[in-house]
């Protein structure tokens, strides 16, 4: 069938072609959007002002000796008619031969209302735009499978107008976290996305090869040492909003290629970080709060503060004094993937990503262990834990952060402490960045950072059932 639609789409092209009209013209005359239409209709239609739309077509329905169609462009939608008596029997069969669902077409006509109160654009003359060669999935029935929906997004934006609206509030919501930052005077820079050496964050990254210096490079699995570099040469308030990449599971809250906020505030400690946090978000969550009935969440009064170590032992009975062995148990018993080699607090970071899920409301989880904190500062009243935080919501993990380790013996230890990881097979620790502890010798002040989960954030706001539903192209294995 659909092969049938598309045979006689392209016989209609190349009698159009005949015909010495061209389906696919570089220029429109469009003056006004849809949407600018609808807003001044009453001025509009009173005052028989001609305008000029233009959209796709996404109904067609024929009544007696005239033809009604409705196009649709980025924001809205209006209903057309065309009739004999205005445009003349031969044009208005012109559109019945030529036009299908899909094309999309320039209109030059009069605002009215219809007997029924539909606001409609009396077509005075009209021409194509560009021909669709494929009927749109509803003709036949081929968009029914999810994985169809965000393999072919372009279909699902014209389909969905649900799917359309998520992806333009992702927008506006990281426009508003922009224009958040900016006046708190934070400075926006980029820093670089292929690497040397990756790193800022425990996770396997995606290997490459410069041919021109005939060297291995990395995609970035965090831009946080290089943003730590501009602290280190004096930018005190910096963040960046960009793309990483981590070669590790996809699920629904994984996707090899994500966006992600890195922030970070000289003279600033873990505690201003996590006000700053507290008051973006509910910030975000009072502004978008019609559009987002799901952020309301954000708005309570206070987001509790939890111990990770008090958590587990809530949760699991278990802390940092059992025995390896018992976590070891624990985590099988719990039907979580680990490896023998693990540390206990790497088994104990497996077992609390599952446990979160019970954490629904705001929550701050604090004080994490320093083996699995490589780069923030150790606690002064106990070594073993850090000045971190994580703040989880919905069950799902939205920012990290901690205040900044910058003492660089210390953190060439941890460094030198991965690396240990790394060969008793732990393939995620941190590797060991020279440069980078050279610029920590030139003085980090006391800093506080922390990123955040661009694509999590959207789909808790926008109550979203995976990534995948505010990715755009999210990465898909190729058909066969």
């Amino acid at each position: 069938m659909l092969d049938e639609i598309i045979k006689e789409r392209i016989k209609k092209l190349k009698k159009l072609e005949k015909l010495g009209i061209d389906a696919y013209p570089e220029k429109t005359k469009r003056q006004f959007s849809i949407s600018q239409a609808l807003d001044n209709f009453t001025s509009w239609s009173k005052s028989k002002k001609k305008i000029v739309l233009a959209g796709r077509i996404l109904g067609i329905r024929e009544h007696g000796g005239a033809v009604f169609a409705d196009i649709m462009d980025q924001d809205n939608k209006i209903q057309l008619l065309f009739k004999k008596n205005e445009l003349g029997e031969e044009k208005l069969k012109f559109f019945q031969d030529f036009f299908d669902l899909g094309d999309f077409i320039q209109t030059h006509g009069i605002l009215f209302t219809t007997k029924k109160g539909e606001k409609t654009l009396l077509v005075k003359d009209f021409i194509i735009l560009s021909k669709s060669l494929r009927p749109l999935p509803k003709t036949w029935y081929g968009l029914e499978d999810a994985e169809e929906r965000f393999r072919r997004r372009y279909l699902d934006l014209i389909e969905n107008e649900n799917v359309k609206e998520r992806f333009i509030l992702r927008s506006k919501i990281i426009r508003a976290i922009r224009e958040f930052l900016d006046k708190k005077d934070f400075l926006e820079v980029e820093t670089p996305i292929l690497q040397p050496l990756y790193g800022g964050a425990n996770a396997n990254p995606f290997v490459s090869y410069l041919e021109a210096l005939k060297m291995k490079i990395y995609l970035r699995i965090a831009p946080e040492l290089y943003l730590k570099r501009l602290v280190v040469g004096g930018l005190e308030n910096i963040y960046e909003i960009g793309k990483c990449f981590r070669n590790e599971g996809m699920d629904r809250e994984h996707n090899p290629e994500f966006t992600i906020l890195e922030l970070y505030s000289a003279y600033k400690s873990r505690e201003e970080a996590m006000s700053l946090v507290e008051e973006l978000i509910k910030s975000l969550a009072r502004q978008f709060e019609k559009e987002c009935p799901e952020s309301k969440i954000f708005l309570t009064k206070t987001w509790p503060k939890i111990g990770y170590e008090d958590f587990l032992k809530k949760e699991i009975n278990l802390n940092f004094k059992n025995t390896k062995e018992q976590w070891f148990e624990k985590a099988k018993s719990m039907k979580i993937k680990i490896n023998k080699n693990d540390s206990k607090e790497k088994i104990a970071e497996a077992i609390f990503k599952k446990l979160r899920s019970k954490l629904i409301t705001p929550t701050f989880i604090i004080d994490h262990p320093t083996a699995i904190s490589p780069l923030a500062k150790k606690k002064q009243d106990d070594k073993e834990k850090t000045s971190r935080f994580q703040l989880i919501a919905a069950g799902s993990e939205l920012i990290n952060g901690f205040s900044e380790l910058n003492d660089p013996r210390d953190q060439k230890e941890r460094f030198l402490e991965q690396v240990k990881m790394r060969k008793k097979g732990d393939s995620e620790a941190h590797p060991l960045d020279t440069d980078y502890i050279e610029a920590l010798e030139y003085g980090l002040p006391p800093t506080a950072g922390l990123g955040i989960g661009i694509d999590r954030l959207i789909t808790v706001f926008t109550k979203a059932p995976s990534l995948k539903e505010v990715i755009f192209f999210p990465f898909m294995k190729p058909k066969k």
